[in-house]
């Protein structure tokens, strides 16, 4: 979103021994630890974010490539690239993420929000998740210790996600294409591209469609300060002239409040708000 304020303190980290140093330091100290992924998601106040924030570096990018005559498994660093991931099971010939093609941030993030689109969802495709907790120490999760709901993973308090393990089918290479090449064709017809954004900011609700909800009470391309509702897309709020992380949160208010009121129906946020919302 191009909005927010600085962390007091930053710390890249390339190891999970680095990891847990710094988190273990961090509670010694009662300091508060925020992990940022690819940012991509989040919607930090213009306050900035207190404490620590810590970012896994690029050796935390790395994918391990298994292949077998069906399936492929494949650890993949929650730092990775979720984009070229995609591209790579891709052109590999191997299915289960190809609606994914195109959606933003890292692998570690993706999963945190258990990101999907166009009926699929990373879910689906995971075994196990490798993480810290919050003592520091080194864990795996397997898959029946995850629970995946829509947009979200419940993870225990804490826990930081290093990588993933991935289970993926062979396809068939003229499908797959096919598939991805849709996906990236409505991404590019329904999403405003050309301004910061956060991607959707609402889940839609049971039965129906955020967009469709907002357009219905009047709300496409209303503008607070530099943020507005995206002309193109409803679900959207675009960074359209030096926005403020509080013109954003502002028509956040406005819309869930205006949909509640008229429609009946209580927004849920798809987007993470994080850090303070008062200016320093």
């Amino acid at each position: 979103m191009r909005v927010g304020g600085p962390a007091d303190l930053f710390c890249e980290v390339e190891s999970d021994e680095e990891l847990g140093l710094w988190i273990a330091r961090a509670r010694e100290g009662s300091t508060p630890v925020f992990l940022l992924g690819g940012g991509t998601n989040l919607i930090v106040g213009d306050g900035g974010i207190r404490g620590l924030t810590l970012k896994l570096g690029r050796s935390f990018a790395r994918r391990e490539w298994e292949i077998g005559d069906d399936e492929a498994r494949v650890v993949v660093g929650a730092a990775a690239n979720f984009k070229r991931f995609v591209v790579d099971t891709l052109d590999r010939g191997f299915a289960g993420l190809e609606f994914a093609e195109g959606i933003p941030g890292t692998i570690g993030g993706g999963v945190i929000m258990n990101a999907g689109a166009f009926g699929g969802e990373i879910g689906e495709v995971v075994e196990a998740i490798r993480g810290v907790d919050l003592e520091g120490r080194p864990r795996r999760l397997a898959r029946e210790d995850l629970r995946f709901s829509y947009r979200h993973l419940e993870l225990p308090r804490g826990f930081v996600v290093t990588a993933l393990e991935v289970r993926l089918g062979r396809g068939d290479p003229d499908h797959l294409a096919k598939r991805a090449a849709e996906a990236r064709r409505k991404r590019g017809k329904n999403q405003p591209l050309g301004h910061p954004n956060a991607g959707s900011i609402w889940k839609n609700p049971v039965g129906d469609f955020a967009g469709r909800l907002i357009d219905a009470v009047g709300l496409r391309g209303e503008r607070i300060g530099g943020a507005q509702i995206s002309p193109q897309h409803a679900n959207f709020i675009v960074n359209v002239d030096h926005g403020r992380a509080a013109d954003v949160r502002a028509l956040m208010d406005l819309t869930r409040d205006q949909v509640w009121q008229r429609r009946g129906v209580w927004l849920q946020a798809e987007v993470k708000l994080v850090g303070e919302w008062a200016e320093r």
